[in-house]
């Protein structure tokens, strides 16, 4: 724990002052260093230390090469375990399900039901006291055998999303996308869902792909709403970009436009707000580019959403926590065999390691 903490405030000061090449090369021979005298393989803790190196110079030699001073240096900051632990908030001794909270979770249709069972999953592990699964006939029964713990909220359609939750304005928090597919009646719903919301949501996958066909509807989206865009998502709503640092900026300016939030999806995924800031996270690994990963964040971020987390603070310990349940996963999956079921499976340990 000690050297993390190090480690983290040397790598903190050369990120605030990366002006030229000679910085960044001593950047380089401090990593090794702390990498030599540290022993980083025992705790699990330790997971992210491996990555600060590729993360530094992946963001700080590119973008050297192509403007780097156009970003404030004191806005970019790195999720660690020591800033995840500083906004974690214990779940009261006299808590109940009401007070932790009701979410609705809009996913699945005929062609993917599996994305509405490992939000729904994910979910539920991330503190929410109550989930309310929006979702047509064929998906719902699917997803109450998996996930019992659910409360059914059946669409009018059999088949998609088509009409609006009974429970919409009584819920803390809703997430829409996963398997929602981009029928002409889920476009419908999607955008009378918009007009009627009044409280910050998480939009992923098809309700992001739907956006995207329709950008004026983005002025629709509460303030703070998240969205969890991967790259080719990304490209679709805000256009084109040659290289990340491209990507980062056409983010900053597209959350400042719309004044939401942003999680660019990838490994070492990128969080960036509306007040300028950016989050570089520190955990997750290559076994996590398999299909139902971004599922899975949807539903923590919708369970820390709900359970009463600032937009800002769901995504920074959803994206750190999605990321280290993915890396303890590897204590007995391969990057090959890692599936999106092992982080929901390893999300109890990535608790309990920023707990204690």
């Amino acid at each position: 724990m000690k050297s993390v903490f190090i480690l983290h405030t040397i790598l903190e000061y050369f990120l605030k002052n990366i002006y030229n090449l000679s910085l960044i090369l001593t950047l380089q021979v401090v990593i090794n260093s702390a990498n030599s005298v540290f022993d980083l393989s025992s705790n699990i803790e330790n997971f992210n230390i491996h990555n600060y190196q590729t993360i530094f110079f992946m963001f700080a030699v590119q973008n050297t090469k192509r403007g780097f001073m156009n970003f404030q240096l004191s806005n970019i900051h790195l999720l660690t375990c020591e800033s995840i632990k500083e906004i974690y908030q214990p779940v009261p001794k006299f808590a109940h399900k009401g007070s932790n909270g009701l979410g609705i979770l809009i996913a699945g249709s005929a062609q993917m039901p599996g994305a509405a069972i490992l939000a729904a999953k994910a979910a539920m592990r991330s503190g929410l006291g109550k989930l309310f699964v929006h979702a047509p006939t064929e998906v719902l029964s699917q997803v109450v055998i998996s996930v019992p713990e659910i409360v059914s909220s059946l669409d009018s359609d059999s088949n998609c999303f088509s009409s609006l939750p009974a429970a919409l304005n009584n819920c803390n928090a809703l997430a829409i996308g996963p398997g929602l597919g981009k029928d002409f009646a889920t476009q419908k719903g999607v955008y009378e869902l918009m007009k009627q919301l009044s409280y910050p949501i998480i939009v992923d996958a098809d309700a992001l792909n739907i956006l995207s066909e329709n950008k004026g509807w983005l002025t629709l989206l509460p303030e703070n709403s998240i969205l969890t865009p991967h790259i080719g998502e990304f490209e679709r709503l805000a256009g084109k970009s040659a290289n990340r640092f491209e990507r980062t900026q056409k983010a900053v300016d597209f959350v400042q436009k719309y004044k939401i939030i942003v999680i660019l999806k990838g490994h070492f995924s990128t969080i960036v707000l509306p007040d300028g800031n950016i989050y570089l996270n520190t955990t997750g690994n290559q076994g996590m580019a398999t299909a139902g990963s971004g599922d899975v964040l949807t539903g923590m971020l919708l369970g820390l959403l709900t359970k009463g987390y600032s937009p800002e603070n769901t995504a920074k310990m959803g994206v750190f926590l999605h990321g280290l349940a993915g890396d303890i996963a590897l204590e007995n999956q391969s990057h090959e065999s890692l599936i999106a079921s092992d982080i929901i499976e390893n999300l109890g340990k990535a608790w309990k390691s920023i707990n204690f």
